[in-house]
């Protein structure tokens, strides 16, 4: 079972692994929804199987946050605080190569190529292209890597990946978009490390975070993250 990193009556976060499936695909391998589920029902002795909204969802080789609504008035408010944007999304990536500047924000026009199942990065609109903006910081660098501390203003289709990669800096361990090796887990280097919102009942601001990832390549940078 995935852990659980916060719950109450209305939504439940949970850690995902970097080898997680969020919802259930073509590969028939076990989802985190389900897994979450059948934990509910077994807790709280529902009968039948229990209500569980996805909110947001995190790619495959991604670690982190994952956030679930557990009743439909929750999931209605939690997607339309996603929707106008009214969370703050920060995650952790590890690349090689320094980014052009320490800080920025930057805004491409991201297109989704649903046979390749990889998005495209234009830095102006094209027809069916989505804008997508984030902001990085430089976080920490070791002896190799830099660490960037990203906060993601949209949720395009592999956005930070994209557009990472399109500024000459992608991830460690994405083939995909550009890195040249894969990582031995075939996981990549992203980690959504917190959610900040708020709370949809109850009215009041809530910070869910996730503890930082083990491994090696991670542990170079544990001292620089708060």
């Amino acid at each position: 079972m995935a852990e659980i990193i916060y719950e109450d009556n209305h939504i439940i976060a949970v850690y995902k692994r970097s080898s997680d499936l969020v919802q259930g695909d073509k590969t028939g391998d076990k989802s985190l929804d389900n897994e979450v589920k059948s934990y509910i029902e077994e807790k709280y002795r529902k009968p039948g199987r229990a209500f569980l909204g996805v909110v947001h969802r995190l790619d495959r080789p991604v670690s982190g946050v994952l956030l679930f609504a557990r009743t439909s008035k929750a999931l209605e408010r939690l997607n339309e605080i996603f929707r106008t944007r009214q969370v703050k999304k920060v995650y952790f990536a590890i690349v090689k190569e320094r980014p052009p500047e320490d800080e920025a924000t930057i805004t491409h026009f991201l297109k989704k190529n649903e046979k390749q199942n990889k998005s495209y990065v234009y830095d102006n609109e094209v027809k069916g292209s989505k804008e997508g903006s984030l902001t990085y910081r430089l976080k920490a660098r070791s002896e190799k890597y830099y660490l960037l501390e990203i906060e993601l203003h949209s949720g395009r289709h592999h956005q930070i990946r994209a557009q990472l990669a399109r500024i000459g800096c992608p991830v460690k361990g994405d083939l995909k978009y550009g890195y040249p090796r894969s990582n031995e887990d075939g996981s990549i280097n992203l980690f959504a490390r917190r959610l900040e919102f708020i709370h949809p009942v109850r009215n009041e601001a809530i910070t869910i975070k996730g503890h930082f990832p083990e491994g090696d390549i991670w542990s170079l940078f544990t001292d620089a993250v708060q």
